[in-house]
């Protein structure tokens, strides 16, 4: 802590941040054991919390995480959007295809961005806002594989016909950021993706992760 920052603060964002990292939430004492302070300060913490919405408790005295995150998050698309936008639209031009920033949103797939190319003919129009299951489709079967671990090389993950017939995808997940599921992509009609996409996709999804840390 320096002379700048809050230390009652920084402790109810550790408070969050732990709740948020686990499903079936934490009691008093072992709050207080993971924050190395005393239970008075934590059941002040906690009280201050769910004034706000953010934390909750259930009957059984365990605190989780409160609704009131999601009013929150509904501002993160925007910053992530706006963030990744530069990555995107560079990657739509350089593949000729249609580029997006999916992320997890429940247990389906979110388009937050979408940067069409400029200079294609024809290409796959594709709209934010636009969900799909996460066991279907490029974005959502790469986020799926770096969870469980299984993407291993070359990086990158390739479908077909599974959103659209005719069109072929290839996503790449976001790495390293904390707290953000997502996965960076390309849409395209074509029979398959051509051999220099999938290495453009993960540097793309690269750039993007390092714009929003």
């Amino acid at each position: 802590m320096t002379a700048e920052t809050s230390q009652t603060l920084d402790r109810g964002l550790r408070v969050l941040k732990l709740l948020a990292d686990t499903d079936h939430g934490l009691t008093v004492t072992e709050l207080s054991n993971k924050l190395g302070v005393n239970r008075t300060v934590v059941y002040r913490l906690l009280a201050t919390l769910e004034q706000h919405a953010l934390v909750r408790r259930d009957l059984g005295g365990r605190a989780r995480v409160g609704l009131g995150v999601l009013r929150l998050g509904r501002q993160v698309h925007p910053l992530v959007r706006e963030a990744a936008l530069p990555a995107l639209r560079s990657l739509a031009e350089d593949i000729g295809a249609t580029a997006h920033l999916t992320l997890v949103d429940g247990a389906e797939a979110l388009a937050v961005a979408v940067v069409e190319p400029t200079w294609t003919d024809y290409h796959v129009a594709y709209r934010a806002g636009f969900r799909h299951p996460l066991d279907r489709g490029a974005a959502g079967r790469a986020i799926l594989a770096a969870r469980q671990g299984a993407l291993g090389e070359p990086g990158y993950t390739l479908t077909h016909g599974e959103l659209e017939a005719g069109a072929s995808g290839a996503a790449a997940p976001l790495v390293g950021i904390t707290g953000i599921e997502g996965s960076v992509g390309v849409v395209m009609l074509a029979d398959a993706v051509p051999e220099r996409v999938g290495p453009r996709v993960v540097d793309a999804a690269r750039e993007v992760a390092d714009a929003l840390r």
